[in-house]
């Protein structure tokens, strides 16, 4: 089932905050919570893990949005951090630095600034699936994704549950996307998509198709059946398969 983007805004300011919020569900996005001070954001992300922290780096109380963020990384060492500040001096800028965020976006901002800069955050977080894949990235990544995929759709980003997908087929430089719930169509190559998605779950069973290992009803000599559909196996993968399934 596609779930939007969960963004958090730590941000003091209220009148900016809500300004914040509207943009982003007007965007598509789902604001998981405003909150004005760091040890209540605390709090939150031990509860509710967004996917993003918009983090004002001027907060009031104990902690300012840097230290904020140091102790948000030790609750989730991989959390997706943008800051927003009205004062982008070298100091702040070399202290917000070792919090490694994924973003700056100086106040004031344009909303096409809030939007460019989210999209690069979730493209580097597609990007951490792939690193994944590849070995080199801790089960961290997957934690914060939640095992979804963040997949382009009507204009915005959605989470797609991994669970929830049934096939993958590719349609030239297009991969259709086959899910419980809908359709998706996207610009890209199925050797593009093979990259991003985790071996655990996912075969690529033919040079046209990739399937869920865990939604898959039937395997017959040449081919395998999920939800009615007929999805042909290149010959000789039934073996490594069948292999792949006893180890999920």
């Amino acid at each position: 089932m596609a779930q939007p983007v969960q963004i958090l805004i730590v941000e003091d300011e209220m009148i900016i905050a809500a300004n914040i919020s509207l943009q982003l569900t007007e965007m598509g996005y789902e604001v998981s919570g405003i909150i004005p001070r760091g040890e209540d954001a605390l709090t939150h992300i031990k509860n509710n893990l967004p996917d993003i922290v918009l983090l004002d780096i001027q907060l009031k109380g104990e902690l300012d949005g840097i230290e904020t963020a140091h102790k948000m990384l030790e609750i989730q060492s991989n959390l997706a951090i943008i800051y927003l500040t009205a004062n982008a001096d070298e100091a702040n800028f070399n202290r917000a630095k070792s919090t490694h965020p994924y973003a700056f976006i100086s106040k004031p901002f344009k909303k096409l600034d809030l939007q460019r800069s989210i999209e690069l955050t979730i493209s580097q977080l597609q990007c951490n699936i792939a690193i994944e894949k590849n070995g080199s990235k801790t089960e961290n990544s997957t934690f914060i994704l939640k095992e979804c995929l963040f997949i382009r759709h009507q204009e915005t980003m959605v989470k797609v549950d991994i669970k929830a997908i049934r096939y993958i087929e590719a349609d030239r430089n297009y991969c259709r996307i086959f899910s419980t719930e809908k359709e998706y169509l996207l610009v890209t190559t199925l050797k593009e998509m093979d990259k991003k998605l985790p071996q655990r779950h996912f075969f690529r069973i033919h040079r046209s198709y990739i399937i869920n290992l865990s939604r898959i009803d039937e395997i017959a000599g040449t081919h395998v059946v999920i939800a009615k559909k007929a999805i042909p196996m290149a010959k000789g993968m039934r073996p490594e398969l069948l292999k792949k399934l006893q180890t999920i």
